[in-house]
């Protein structure tokens, strides 16, 4: 089973997430075989958080209840408060999981969050563009690994620009292998198109439409 750790804190991008723990959450499109999922919604308090779409949020659990291990997801939102110097404790725990080979997906302005912890230097990643991290992180030196695309993995790290939600969902599932390939693949495609044949095509690929 794979722990899915999501991330809250005030002004989150609530948008950003939702491709990603849609699917993961209710698994409508998930190979018969895939491994079961745990989400939950994490924070540094309990307290109320407030996402940037006015949706107000009780965290599961606590940073201190996470618990590192390769069948651990972490993932974390943009947001206009990553600044705040209370967030570094989920940063600690992002680097443990990246040590570990844990899986770490990160977008928009949590691409910046681990750009200013040092994260980012030696690992493939990309952001909101060209120059974007050298902005808002003096102390960046991951320039020779920055890919220009909406959403880069490199192994266990996904990082996404804030255009990047999509395609960032689909590379997430995909480490996670919990759906079959041609579903994805489908799936991506009618997301990014909205063209029903790759609705139909969705629907072909799943067991019950096949009488399995």
């Amino acid at each position: 089973m794979f722990t899915i750790y999501v991330y809250v804190l005030d002004t989150f991008a609530d948008w950003e997430m939702g491709y990603a723990i849609s699917e993961l959450n209710s698994g409508r499109f998930f190979k018969k075989d895939a491994p079961r999922i745990s989400l939950k919604t994490v924070s540094y308090s309990k307290g109320p958080i407030r996402s940037m779409g006015g949706l107000t949020i009780v965290p599961d659990c606590l940073i201190d209840d996470i618990v590192v291990s390769e069948t651990s997801v972490l993932l974390l939102p943009g947001a206009d408060t990553w600044n705040d110097r209370k967030h570094a404790a989920i940063l600690e725990k992002a680097s443990a999981f990246l040590a570990l080979g844990a899986a770490v997906g990160a977008i928009c302005g949590a691409v910046t969050a681990l750009a200013g912890f040092g994260l980012l230097d030696q690992r493939p990643h990309t952001s909101n563009g060209p120059g974007f991290l050298e902005m808002f992180c003096p102390n960046y030196k991951g320039q020779d690994f920055y890919i220009d695309k909406p959403s880069v993995a490199d192994n266990n790290l996904i990082t996404a620009g804030c255009t990047g939600a999509l395609l960032w969902a689909k590379q997430i599932m995909e480490h996670l292998g919990v759906f079959q390939a041609d579903t994805l693949d489908s799936w991506y495609a009618y997301f990014s198109t909205g063209a029903s044949e790759h609705f139909f095509a969705l629907m072909q690929t799943l067991p019950s439409c096949h009488g399995d």
